[in-house]
């Protein structure tokens, strides 16, 4: 049985199990990351040199959409730990040390959990206030962050900085901060309308380590090589697994209603076919992108192609039509299923699918996207 078979029997299982409790209790799904452990899922990302799987975009963001059905929360949270992997694994490469902190990763299925954002930069992910020092082979580096990733879980955390204390706001560098090799102080809670089970609150952190865990290069370059791709990707399949939840859903009261008058058709059933066509269209849009990332990703060329301005503008209308599309679609579900969708104690509830997408949006603002994309089409001419 290959690791998606696995995922969508055994994992989307646990998850759906739990999934109203997550919700319920805004707690992490601790019983889908064992079970995604177990499965050897933690490594996907791996190259296989290194002992993982080596899976390409398209397959990681299969993963993500199948468990989203039953989990959103546990769906963002793989999402979020396989675009970290990846920032490893495609820029941490020509460092012997963090080749070695893949392999564990490999042997011991560790969670990595991501703190990109900080308190005085405005959620500008691609700027940054603190600063890595390094002294005597070791690195010294704190953060106050807005929202840090399910960080109090995870065994490791990459997090932004400034080069230097002396490097401008955007000239920054990814850090694997060990869970061993810091403290963390939450500042702020989480109690939010959806994505509940991603406890992802405000800490503030402060850390020292082998300097060899400050990423060679540029985070400009692992942010346009990598991180934005993996994170639009892979969060739009989320969406889309989500939303497609809640259309199975619709699509089941719809059949019932059908059954107990025979020969006509049910008033949602129109709705329905709309509901379908859009899901359709928001699923063909993130999968032919992954494809493209994942012929794009094999040679020197593939990487000039992620630095352009088009394919900048690719990734920025992929996420804004995600984030928008999927909420859309749950609310048609919610208007063919009525009533029942809209109770928390019905097999009909689409509930937690819509608070669940209505954080799309929010994850980048969409405001700030489009603004980049403005910008962008006064002077890009498509070739």
């Amino acid at each position: 049985m290959g690791l998606i078979d696995t995922i969508r029997g055994k994992v989307v299982e646990v998850a759906s199990r739990h999934a109203d409790d997550v919700d319920r209790q805004a707690r992490f799904p601790i019983e889908t990351i064992t079970a995604l452990r177990e499965a050897k899922a933690l490594s996907a990302a791996v190259p296989r040199e290194l002992g993982g799987l080596g899976c390409g975009m398209r397959e990681l963001a299969g993963m993500c959409a199948a468990l989203a059905g039953a989990c959103g929360s546990s769906a963002m949270v793989l999402a979020m730990h396989h675009i970290q992997v990846a920032c490893l694994a495609r820029h941490g490469m020509s460092s012997p040390e963090l080749r070695e902190y893949l392999k564990d990763l490999v042997a011991h299925q560790y969670l990595l959990g991501s703190m990109t954002s900080e308190v005085g930069t405005q959620g500008d992910t691609r700027s940054s206030v603190c600063a890595v020092e390094r002294t005597a082979g070791r690195f010294t580096l704190n953060k106050d962050a807005t929202t840090a990733s399910y960080c109090a879980y995870a065994d490791a955390i990459l997090v932004t900085c400034r080069r230097e204390p002396q490097a401008a706001a955007s000239d920054q560098v990814l850090v694997l901060v060990r869970r061993e090799d810091c403290t963390l102080k939450q500042t702020t809670t989480w109690d939010t309308m959806g994505m509940r089970g991603t406890c992802s609150p405000g800490f503030r952190l402060e850390s020292s380590g082998p300097e060899q865990h400050v990423l060679p290069g540029s985070f400009a370059d692992s942010s346009a090589q990598t991180m934005v791709p993996y994170s639009h990707i892979l969060w739009a399949s989320l969406w889309w697994g989500i939303a497609a939840d809640a259309v199975n859903k619709a699509g089941q009261f719809v059949r019932g209603e059908a059954r107990k008058t025979p020969g006509t058709i049910p008033p949602g059933a129109a709705r329905l076919a709309e509901a379908s066509a859009q899901l359709q269209a928001l699923r063909h849009n993130w999968l032919a992108l992954a494809a493209e990332f994942d012929e794009l990703a094999q040679g020197a060329e593939g990487l000039q192609t992620l630095h352009s301005m088009g394919w900048a503008l690719k990734m920025n209308n992929l996420k804004v039509n995600a984030s928008e599309g999927a909420p859309q679609v749950v609310h048609k579900a919610l208007q063919i299923i009525g009533v029942l969708g809209f109770k928390n104690d019905s097999k009909f509830s689409v509930a937690r699918q819509y608070r669940d997408t209505l954080s799309a949006s929010l994850m980048i603002s969409n405001d700030r996207i489009v603004g980049k994309s403005a910008s962008m089409l006064l002077v890009f001419k498509d070739e």
